[in-house]
């Protein structure tokens, strides 16, 4: 039963502590006259002149964070860590970033978090088996389901300003209306978690990949199964829905991009390999583009059909990226991962980008950094 609650809350004022400057490479999109009168001491002046992107700096935490969230209007991001808190962060570009709200939200990690479409209430999920949800101005829980599972939740998907969908570690899919307080649609068709969702623009259909090696599709309109693709035999990790809605993208456990067509959910209709390992999660930037996050610890821009990999956004050294998350104008992309780091990264410069699928496909561009003029970096600076 749903019950009502005030959480444990901290706001906080001034500067997070433990931001940092971030000396990782960006993108910008930044313009040269290109007139003939033009002399070449004019155009090197210009290049003196350069200067990075603009971005907020790195947001050092005191535990691991393994989810993010941008509020859908404001510089606001979420962050769900491991022990269990939910932090609220105003990033800026010009200013310092600043830790705004903290929220003792579960008694394990915080697996999950999502701000509602109008950015009032936020959503999270736990390794607890519990669903909360919380009003952002006050920090005060609304509602919440402490038995939401029987097994840890796994992942967390707000499909409408009433329909909140949740999965688990033992792939079992749940849709939750709000007004009526609890859920009213479960499904268990899955063998193993389910890892990642995505809804389509009618918000009606739910994609949702799987570690038993499937796609699985759910009607939350009709609240029924639609179908399973076939087994790909790795894990997917990951999912995103491209082209206008025409295309589905699965990151995999062996590094590829599996791609579906809409309403053709059962089998492959491409593969894009590549990745030298797990590909663990991605958002779309663009119609045709996605920013992927890796187990190498990189992030790259890949664009889908035709399959290209464009460079690498940003990295966390080493570690693996648990988590990506796109503002709300599409400039800024925060990642997170072991390292207790989060990092943004201007991605304005590729929103404008087109690829011409006659050219020929640059496979060391999933090692090649962008410079802050958008263009790669040395080659071997990505292998370092």
């Amino acid at each position: 039963m749903a019950t009502s609650e005030a959480s444990n809350v901290t706001l906080t004022g001034g500067t997070s502590e433990g931001v940092e400057s971030d000396e990782a490479s960006d993108l910008s999109d930044t313009s040269y006259s290109d007139e003939e009168s033009a002399s070449e001491e004019e155009q090197e002046k210009a290049e003196s002149d350069e200067t990075t992107a603009p971005k907020p700096k790195t947001i050092v935490c005191d535990d691991m964070v393994t989810r993010l969230s941008c509020h859908p209007n404001d510089n606001i991001l979420a962050a769900a860590m491991m022990d269990g808190t939910v932090k609220l962060f105003s990033y800026s570009c010009e200013t310092s970033n600043e830790e705004i709200l903290s929220l003792s939200a579960h008694q394990k990690a915080c697996r999950g978090v999502a701000f509602s479409e109008d950015g009032k209430t936020l959503f999270t999920i736990s390794r607890d088996k519990s669903l909360r949800v919380f009003d952002v101005s006050t920090g005060h829980t609304s509602q919440q389901f402490i038995k939401a599972h029987s097994s840890p939740l796994y992942c967390l998907l707000v499909a409408d300003e009433n329909l909140v969908a949740t999965a688990d570690d033992d792939g079992q899919f749940k849709v939750w209306d709000l007004r009526k307080k609890h859920a009213i649609m479960e499904v268990k068709e899955n063998e193993d978690y389910i890892s990642d969702m995505a809804i389509d623009k009618a918000k009606r259909i739910i994609v949702a990949s799987s570690g038993d090696g499937t796609m699985s599709t759910f009607n939350i309109r009709r609240r029924k199964f639609v179908m399973q693709s076939e087994n790909v035999q790795n894990e997917m990790m990951t999912v995103a829905i491209v082209k206008d809605g025409k295309k589905i993208v699965c990151g995999a456990s062996d590094g590829a991009l599996n791609i579906y067509n809409w309403n053709e959910f059962g089998d492959l209709s491409d593969r894009f390999p590549g990745h030298p390992q797990s590909v663990d999660t991605c958002v779309a930037l663009t119609d045709s583009m996605v920013c992927t996050g890796s187990m190498d610890g990189m992030i790259r821009a890949v664009n889908i059909l035709p399959n290209r990999f464009l460079g690498v956004i940003g990295d966390h050294d080493d570690f693996p990226i648990e988590s990506l998350a796109l503002s709300a104008d599409k400039q800024i992309l925060a990642s997170c991962s072991h390292d207790q780091k989060i990092k943004f990264w201007n991605v304005a410069h590729l929103l404008a980008k087109e690829v011409d699928p006659h050219a020929k496909a640059e496979r060391k561009n999933k090692f090649r950094h962008f410079d802050a003029k958008g263009k790669h970096e040395n080659f071997f600076a990505g292998l370092t």
